[in-house]
């Protein structure tokens, strides 16, 4: 049976993974962002482009794998990385400088600049990954802005984990929540995604396996 789980469990979830069986993190940031792209490819065989937009920790960091993989498929994939890249987390970090090395675009943005506007008006698919789980604040600027950005471009979106701005255990907004037409999810669903604001904000919820072992889901 699937298990739905609050934001607090599914940390201990990741965490039992990473110190108990010695599943690595960026393993399962890789495999986390191969999910989103693999997804990508089943939403629309016409997709070429795509905004991804990350902040600078997990979540950015599967953004950025994600990217890599769309762009393995000739999807050209612009990445704007909300806030500072030396802010950015460990794996999060590492998967930023591989899409440097391959000569992927990405842009440090502090605002809903009008060349993002541009881009936006071109993408055809938007990637929230600014936000996961662990968000537990009202969102503040510039990321406020830019979700609001998102949500009126009218574009396709998918997120990452959990909508950003979401409380993924208590399905209320941190003041802004950017509306996706699908919520990828990794492992288990949110309890979030079904109470409150949650339906609204998730679209469909799509569960991947991540290479967590089963047994651990009920460990937690």
């Amino acid at each position: 049976m699937a298990r739905i789980l609050s934001a607090r469990q599914i940390k201990k979830l990741d965490e039992i993974a990473m110190e108990k069986c010695s599943i690595p993190s960026i393993v399962l940031m890789e495999n986390a962002g191969r999910k989103v792209a693999e997804e990508m490819f089943n939403l629309a065989k016409k997709v070429k482009n795509v905004c991804v937009f990350c902040g600078v920790g997990n979540n950015g960091g599967d953004g950025f794998v994600a990217a890599r993989y769309l762009g393995e498929k000739d999807i050209k994939a612009d990445c704007f990385v909300i806030g500072k890249v030396k802010d950015l987390k460990s794996d999060a970090a590492t998967n930023y400088r591989i899409l440097k090395k391959l000569g992927y675009k990405t842009f440090a943005i502090d605002s809903a600049a009008r060349f993002v506007l541009e881009k936006l008006k071109k993408a055809d698919v938007i990637v929230d990954a600014i936000f996961g789980v662990g968000l537990n604040r009202e969102v503040g600027e510039p990321f406020k802005s830019i979700i609001n950005l998102i949500n009126k471009s009218k574009k396709k979106v998918i997120s990452i984990d959990v909508p950003s701005g979401l409380d993924a255990t208590t399905g209320k907004l941190w003041g802004a929540c950017v509306k996706a037409d699908r919520t990828i999810t990794f492992s288990c669903a949110k309890k979030g995604f079904y109470i409150n604001s949650g339906r609204q904000y998730t679209g469909k919820v799509i569960i991947a396996d991540i290479g967590i072992p089963k047994k651990l889901y009920f460990k937690v």
